[in-house]
């Protein structure tokens, strides 16, 4: 089904120099339903890759561009170039999460060569790499996230601003928090996704998977506000003063303009309101599966880091409330 004025629609991707990199981005994009900031990070990672091997600085796609080169032999290459790669990448002080994502790609086009190339051995299977770091996410409480959703109906307007647009920016939050959106499937909603009969949203998440969420009747009674006075028939959900599809980046930045307004600190981002639908679900009963499928997560695994996040405030309770902690 084609998804008409969606953000961030494809674009044609440069041609790559090696035709095993460029079926394999390919495959991606046609096959795998990545998204574009996919296809750029997994480019990113062969290229770094590939510079390195030359004895380039690793710098990826600018290095390739200025220095075109065969292709590399990646049929003949053992497990010893990764572990090097590895090092040199470690050496630069990079995050773990980089690194795992950029091995991540790395296996993932040898699982591509094996099934559609015919190479035989995987060298990334020898190659082990640093545990993830997982920080616990950081979430509002109750009463701020009463403060945010408040905050666009109670702060004092620009006079430049549509005079709908406080029911606008009201209707993100409720969406926002309600429905556990990220912060690209929020803006990329049209009004057909909103189901006001069944209190449902439509979401097409990581991968062009299709899920529904609920939604709770404040955010529907919100939206419907905003509807009414902004005139949003059909197409894009949420507008700018332009009346053109309110991008990501546009939504930060209202995001960060009402923290200002709250006294909440400025350095959150909008996907801490992702963080707190699913703390404050789990922390009032909510199932651990019910969750990972609300948040679009394909592994389980990836849910549960909001559990150790709610045993954490009931240590906290613990160690304030009881007379022998």
């Amino acid at each position: 089904m084609v998804r008409g004025g969606r953000q961030g629609g494809r674009k044609a991707r440069t041609p790559h120099g090696d035709p095993a990199v460029e079926a394999f981005l390919s495959h991606l994009e046609t096959e795998r339903n990545a998204s574009p900031l996919t296809i750029i990070a997994y480019r990113h990672a062969l290229d770094s890759f590939a510079a390195f091997r030359r004895g380039g600085d690793g710098g990826g796609e600018a290095t390739a561009a200025k220095r075109p080169a065969a292709p590399l032999a990646w049929a003949d290459l053992g497990a010893e170039p990764f572990r090097d790669y590895l090092f040199e990448v470690m050496k630069r002080g990079q995050a773990r999460a980089y690194v795992r994502r950029e091995f991540a790609a790395l296996r993932s086009f040898y699982r591509f060569l094996s099934e559609r190339r015919g190479v035989r051995e995987n060298p990334l299977k020898l190659v082990q790499l640093p545990k993830a770091q997982r920080r616990l996410p950081t979430t509002l409480n109750a009463q701020q996230i009463d403060a945010l959703l408040a905050a666009p109906l109670t702060m004092e307007k620009s006079d430049k601003a549509p005079v709908w647009m406080p029911t606008r920016d009201a209707a993100i939050f409720e969406m926002f928090y309600s429905s556990g959106l990220r912060l690209a499937e929020l803006a990329a909603l049209n009004v057909e996704d909103i189901d006001v009969f069944s209190e449902t949203v439509r979401v097409i998440g990581k991968g062009r998977k299709e899920r529904l969420c609920p939604v709770g009747l404040p955010a529907i009674e919100s939206i419907q506000r905003y509807r009414q006075a902004a005139g949003v028939q059909a197409g894009p959900l949420f507008l700018s003063k332009l009346r053109t599809r309110l991008s990501a980046r546009s939504i930060w930045l209202v995001f960060k303009r009402y923290l200002a307004h709250t006294g909440i600190p400025s350095t959150l981002s909008p996907h801490k309101l992702r963080h707190s639908f699913a703390t404050h679900l789990l922390d009032r009963g909510a199932d651990l599966r019910s969750v990972q499928e609300l948040l679009g997560h394909a592994n389980l695994s990836t849910t549960q880091i909001y559990t150790q996040v709610s045993i954490e405030r009931l240590k906290s309770a613990y160690q304030r409330s009881h007379p022998r902690a």
